[in-house]
């Protein structure tokens, strides 16, 4: 009798701890499904309450806007700097500066990559001898050992300040084949102020820039002074950046205000021609 009594409590005792560990069991897996259910509200909650600005309502703080001054090693104007500065952030961009040390060709390679809605270009520009296309200035100095590939490709070419003497320095020139071949990425509708020299004399400039992504491509046709395409740029940067005024209406008002270079009778032109009645 205690025999079986005791066989009977042990199976008991089994059935008692099967029990427990089943209720231990349901208990860990209802809070395992219990915490799914909270993190999945809160994660879901966070997605469908964070700021869409980035995308739906972008801010005047997500435009922007690039300064590239090569010139302020030859011919700085800090005043064109600062007022420039100052109408782009009042329109609403934000605005990085880049003076003529870091004016590089990496530094042209690259420039695509960082979004900027305007990029001026304070460079010095020139067309070649002997039928070479426009080149921008870098502030690197020539070397045969450097970008071995894109020289021997025409990729990049020699420039020099006139008047060149032998001897005088060189520095790596950006041709258009280079824009086309040779930077990354790709710009995002971005509108170009190429505020040297013969930027529009010819337009393959204006074409690889608009190939490579660009929206709009501003310049001048001809030689210009630094003093007046400072001036002009200014003016021409309150049309478009402050007043909202179409690419040709901003052209055509610097041009009534500020007038052709006093010297050289170069006006400042855009490419494609299509883009004339938008904005910016």
């Amino acid at each position: 009798m205690n025999t079986k009594e005791k066989r009977l409590g042990t199976k008991a005792q089994i059935r008692a701890i099967k029990n427990r560990e089943r209720r231990t069991a349901t208990a860990i897996f209802l809070v395992f499904i219990l915490l799914i259910v909270v993190f999945s509200s809160y994660f879901t909650y966070n997605f469908l309450n964070q700021p869409q600005n980035q995308t739906t309502n972008p801010t005047s703080s997500q435009l922007k806007a690039a300064i590239i001054d090569q010139l302020s090693l030859t011919l700085p104007n800090q005043t064109f700097i600062e007022t420039a500065t100052n109408t782009l952030k009042q329109a609403g961009y934000t605005v990085d500066y880049y003076p003529g040390e870091k004016v590089t060709v990496e530094f042209y390679r690259n420039l695509p990559t960082h979004g900027y809605e305007i990029i001026i270009l304070r460079v010095h520009s020139a067309l070649g001898a002997n039928n070479e296309p426009l080149a921008l200035f870098t502030s690197e100095r020539t070397s045969g050992t450097k970008y071995v590939y894109e020289q021997l490709n025409d990729q990049l070419q020699g420039v020099a300040f006139l008047p060149y003497k032998p001897g005088d320095p060189t520095y790596f020139g950006i041709p258009p084949k280079f824009v086309k071949l040779s930077m990354n990425g790709k710009f995002q509708d971005a509108t170009i102020i190429a505020m040297g020299c013969d930027g529009l004399t010819q337009t393959d400039m204006a074409e690889a820039f608009i190939e490579k992504g660009a929206k709009a491509y501003i310049s001048w046709n001809s030689s210009v002074s630094a003093s007046h395409t400072d001036q002009a740029t200014i003016c021409l940067l309150q049309h478009l950046a402050t007043d909202k005024q179409t690419i040709n209406q901003a052209i055509e008002k610097t041009m009534k205000e500020v007038g052709p270079d006093p010297s050289y009778k170069s006006v400042l032109l855009y490419y494609p021609f299509k883009v004339g009645e938008q904005t910016i």
